[in-house]
């Protein structure tokens, strides 16, 4: 695990080496559930900017989601990478990530209740604008802000790279807050032709206001550079694609840069 953190950060150090740079580690609670965050902003930016939300992958709190953060302060936003399973807690092998990541959406009331409570703690940070914040997530995440939105809280924005599209709780005409982007890989077996099928026609009926990209080729995890030794190592459909990466961080920023004008 070390070494494969240590390869991540050498992918992205231009990107997470910046003086102005803050990364504060919180601690926040929900009920009785200690839950452990990472904060980033760029503390040569003068007043309040909007805050974004970033809800990690299967395997938890680790430093890609906190990279992602950092990557985003860089943009001049105010981040916070939660935690949606509990003490930071992580996984290093998929049988655990699945099992954390479905005891979570097993019980979807709590999960809303600990995403309202990394929510409540970015919208009281001294650097944010509390009523401009939005929420992106990977993988499981992208999945997660796509269900906070269906539950209608308040958000300008939600964008899913490469997450889960299907719900028991289908959006409902009218309770939908958040604008959505879904950014997602054109291979990726886990969101197939039938899931974004019932996907589109479920935002349709409910008259929500998203929009949806495919990448022709990209598989699942597309955008996290570690995805192709989690695929070698536990022979999953995963796999890193640059230009994918690139498009949709793009795509991301301009999503953002509209909804906080």
């Amino acid at each position: 695990m070390k070494n494969q953190l240590a390869i991540l950060a050498l992918l992205w150090l231009p990107l997470g080496v910046q003086a102005a740079l803050v990364g504060e580690e919180i601690t926040y609670q929900s009920g009785d559930l200690v839950l452990k965050g990472y904060l980033a902003y760029d503390n040569k930016i003068p007043g309040k900017r909007p805050g974004v939300l970033v809800v990690h992958e299967w395997w938890g709190h680790n430093d890609y989601v906190r990279e992602r953060a950092r990557m985003l302060a860089k943009l001049g936003y105010t981040a916070l990478a939660l935690d949606m399973y509990g003490e930071g807690k992580q996984a290093a092998h998929p049988e655990d990530a699945g099992k954390f990541a479905a005891e979570v959406r097993s019980n979807m009331p709590q999960a809303e209740q600990r995403f309202r409570a990394a929510l409540t703690q970015l919208r009281v940070h001294p650097t944010v604008d509390a009523q401009k914040i939005a929420a992106i997530g990977y993988c499981f995440g992208g999945g997660i802000v796509l269900e906070m939105a269906r539950r209608g809280i308040d958000l300008d924005g939600v964008v899913s790279f490469h997450g889960s599209l299907g719900t028991d709780r289908p959006a409902r005409e009218g309770e939908v807050k958040a604008s959505i982007l879904v950014l997602n890989g054109g291979g990726d077996p886990m969101a197939g032709p039938e899931q974004i099928k019932a996907f589109k026609e479920e935002m349709d009926q409910a008259g929500v206001d998203y929009t949806f990209i495919s990448y022709p080729g990209a598989k699942h995890a597309f955008t996290n550079p570690m995805a192709d030794h989690f695929g070698r190592e536990f022979s999953l459909p995963l796999a890193y694609h640059a230009g994918a990466d690139k498009q949709s961080w793009a795509e991301m920023k301009r999503f953002l840069a509209k909804q906080f004008e």
